[in-house]
């Protein structure tokens, strides 16, 4: 047999119990105080890291002695990153800890002074029922979910239910990106009702009610210290957007895609100004840590468009973004870095990993990309594609893209599909890079995968009510077998039934005592209705089958581990797949 030379670096193994036959991740080995923390081993010809962390950017009346830093006399700290200076492990950096099981307190504290991590916690959300979380490449990798209402669709009330669902659906954290309705009222009611942290685009609020032209320092200051009032954990500023950037925008695709981008592009065309998110970049700061608001520093120039990506305009915005990072950092803010767009999936490594070195590792926050830009309806997939990647290469929080993406205002269907495809896309990454203990969910499923046993499957599920109606729906009753393949196709009841193979035998998995097969919830009704393969009557007898399907406990007649023949097996298969035939030749898709 051929000896396989596998490229490994020493990244942990993503399994805790190293289980299974995987040689685990071929990551770099893990860097947790470094710059290369649970990083993507880099093409030959990648940026390296920079070599400068927030410690570099420290507050001009700050001295450094006895190899500790020390605030001025009666300096009292404000945000999570002063703490982090001082030494302190806040309760906060202690909840991440918990939720962050691979990291302790003091790590955290770390990561966080360096400027690699944030803990996005506003101190007045903290008052209601925020539980805080951290962004940044040591810790797991996070998705973001838009909502907000607009001009022509939905309300607070609707916006409420949406947050209510993405958090349901895994979001780490929200923005609200309302530009109608009562703003004021609906981000009010977002950040008393929600345990994750809230982030808005604050220039949407500061031009109600006036033209762009009109925007002045006096409205923008009063905008962000009313929404940190309200308990808003991050703003998006697009400080980065210059007037010298301009000029390369003229021969793109799609010019500006970004609402922020484009307003305050306006603004400078019109007064010849410098962009006064920019210029006024202290004092913003200044509202901003008072109530340690984290900042966003939003891409006002990333790519719309395949076309246009990895260009001048975009390249020389990150620059001026690695600049406003170290302004942040020097006035003690939090800070993460938002990055592109629709970028060609051979491209996303470079842009990950040059906004490593531009903005000295403060944590990139990206929307998608986008890989493709012909799948409109399907931009939840073009884009995990590409948000996977960036993941695997440095992006620390992802930004979901739903299948309305280009085409309207997401519903709450939308806003599940979007948040499914980025769970999917963050957790591949964070097993990719070999987070201890990452895949220890996808073991357990395997082991009741391989076990046959499905309502420890389903349970597992991270969409259990999905599963079980995928399930129900061609074979509603509990078998050994699914009807992909059938009872005497099964190969992983076939590898189950071999002595030799420990294929099955996990303990836990095996079930000590058969269940009657529940029936169908509500929910999973409704997901059988929507696909709409099966008629109402078949789907209220799933609904009520537990009654008749299996005796209180036994076994279906067709498990084969308990009938003397397959007989009976044969039977139960043979007569679901005639009824799926008949019902195939009245109209309905067969299977």
């Amino acid at each position: 047999m051929t000896d396989f030379k596998l490229p490994l670096r020493g990244a942990d193994n993503p399994s805790t119990g190293g289980a299974g036959t995987s040689p685990g991740s071929f990551a770099n080995a893990p860097d947790i105080g470094g710059p290369r923390t649970y990083s993507s081993p880099d093409t030959p010809g990648m940026p390296q890291p920079s070599d400068k962390t927030a410690w570099d950017f420290m507050p001009a009346d700050w001295r450094h002695e006895n190899g500790r830093w020390h605030p001025p006399e009666g300096f009292e700290p404000v945000t999570q990153l002063e703490h982090a200076r001082l030494g302190l492990v806040t309760d906060q950096m202690r909840r991440v800890a918990e939720r962050e099981k691979h990291l302790t307190p003091e790590q955290v504290r770390d990561e966080v002074a360096a400027g690699r991590m944030i803990i996005p916690a506003n101190k007045v959300h903290l008052e209601h029922q925020l539980d805080p979380m951290c962004i940044g490449r040591a810790g797991l990798t996070k998705i973001n979910a838009n909502m907000g209402a607009s001009p022509v669709s939905s309300g607070t009330d609707e916006e409420v239910e949406k947050l209510q669902w993405a958090e349901r659906w895994g979001a780490d954290t929200v923005m609200d990106l309302s530009t109608g309705g009562d703003l004021d009222a609906t981000r009010e009611a977002i950040v008393q009702n929600s345990r994750v942290p809230i982030g808005t685009v604050p220039i949407y609020s500061m031009i109600i009610g006036r033209s762009i032209e009109e925007l002045t320092l006096d409205v923008i200051l009063e905008t962000l210290r009313h929404q940190a009032r309200q308990g808003v954990d991050y703003f998006t500023i697009h400080a980065g957007v210059a007037r010298e950037h301009l000029p390369f925008i003229r021969k793109r695709l799609i010019g500006v895609v970004s609402r922020g981008g484009s307003l305050l592009a306006k603004w400078m065309l019109h007064h010849g100004q410098e962009n006064p998110m920019f210029t006024h970049f202290e004092a913003i700061c200044d509202v901003m840590r008072e109530y340690d608001v984290s900042f966003s520093l939003g891409d006002g120039l990333r790519p719309g468009g395949l076309a246009d990506a990895t260009d001048q305009a975009q390249l020389g915005e990150l620059d001026r973004l690695g600049e406003l990072t170290e302004r942040a950092w020097r006035k003690g803010c939090q800070v993460m870095v938002e990055g592109p767009g629709h970028v060609p999936f051979d491209q996303i490594e470079y842009n990950m990993k040059l906004q490593r070195q531009r903005c000295h590792g403060a944590p990139f926050y990206v929307l998608g990309p986008l890989v493709t830009d012909v799948f409109p309806g399907y931009d939840h997939i073009t884009s995990s594609i590409g948000a996977t990647a960036a993941g695997y290469h440095g992006a620390s929080m992802l930004c979901y893209v739903t299948p309305k993406e280009h085409l309207g205002l997401p519903k709450r269907e939308d806003v599940k599909q979007g948040c499914i495809a980025y769970k999917i896309a963050a957790h591949a990454a964070d097993v990719a890079l070999g987070i201890p203990g990452s895949r220890d969910w996808d073991d357990d499923l395997t082991r009741a995968r391989a076990a046959l046993n499905w309502e420890k499957h389903f349970d597992l599920a991270f969409d259990s009510d999905t599963a079980r109606a995928f399930h129900d729906e061609d074979l509603d009753v509990d078998t050994d077998f699914c009807a992909m393949c059938g009872h005497d196709w099964c190969s992983v009841r076939i590898s189950k039934e071999i002595v030799e193979f420990d294929s099955g035998k996990a303990e836990g998995y095996e079930r000590e005592r058969v269940m009657k097969s529940p029936a169908l919830t509500p929910e999973q009704q409704e997901i059988l209705r929507t696909r709409g393969h099966l008629s109402p009557s078949e789907i209220h007898r799933l609904a009520s089958k537990t009654k008749t399907a299996v005796s209180e406990g036994e076994k279906a007649a067709c498990h084969s581990d308990v009938v003397r023949d397959e007989t009976e097996a044969f039977r139960v298969q043979e007569e679901k797949l005639l009824r799926l035939r008949r019902k195939g030749d009245r109209g309905s898709p067969s299977p």
